[in-house]
């Protein structure tokens, strides 16, 4: 079997049940899109999780399901929030001529070879990912970015600094090509105007305090007694 089939089984768990599934070892799933009804689905989690990390959720997988073959896009996996164990997955069903649509991460390269990195200056990736659409085969699994000729505070990487493949284009063609996925700052200026700020509040503070004119509190009415 290759690192992007899984087999399948078809199952008639369902509901509360599905607990069962897992205390066994067994991952739910649903396909949806098949020409028919959604399949219901099970799948065991060792061999699951190894396909999923190789497809993610923007390569095709391959499904055998009851030895029948059905290509297809992980489009949802639930993951427990505690244990961070897979709980179930969602697949869409596609076909080799299909342009679907899918999720894909976007990776910035050499910024460590770049000027802004020696003058110490850091990257904030703002946008990690971005959908794109495209033949199943021609889906990438990730889309780099070359951040080497960053070198001042206000250089920026931008929509309009993506170089898609061959075959795929960007799902949402009315983006605005300026959207920032990653730009720069200077983490010591940053953090001088923290401390800066931090001692104006304690000399403004240090203000406020009354000061101790040498006068002794009144007695009590009790101390008075003694």
């Amino acid at each position: 079997m290759s690192e992007n089939q899984l087999k399948l089984e078809k199952r008639t768990v369902v509901g509360k049940k599905i607990k069962t599934l897992r205390a066994n070892g067994l991952i739910p799933s649903v396909i949806y899109g098949a020409k028919k009804d959604n399949i219901l689905a099970q799948s065991g989690y060792v061999e699951t999780e190894k396909v999923l990390k190789v497809v993610g959720y923007h390569s095709p997988v391959n499904l055998a399901i009851d030895d029948k073959k059905q290509m297809a896009i992980v489009k949802d996996v639930s993951v427990d929030p505690v244990s961070r164990k897979i709980i179930s997955i969602d697949f869409q069903a596609v076909s080799a001529t299909d342009v679907v649509e899918a999720t894909t991460p976007i990776v910035i390269i050499n910024f460590e070879t770049s000027e802004a990195n020696k003058k110490h200056y850091a990257l904030l990736h703002t946008l990690e990912e971005i959908d794109v659409k495209a033949k199943p085969a021609d889906l990438p699994k990730e889309i780099t970015v070359d951040a080497a000729n960053m070198n001042e505070l206000d250089d920026k990487i931008t929509i309009a600094d993506l170089v898609l493949p061959k075959g795929v284009e960007l799902a949402d063609k009315e983006l605005d090509k300026e959207t920032v996925i990653a730009n720069l700052y200077d983490p010591a200026a940053e953090a001088a105007a923290r401390e800066a700020e931090a001692a104006e509040e304690t000399s403004v503070d240090a203000a406020d305090v009354p000061a101790d004119n040498g006068s002794k509190p009144e007695e009590s009415s009790e101390e008075k007694a003694e």
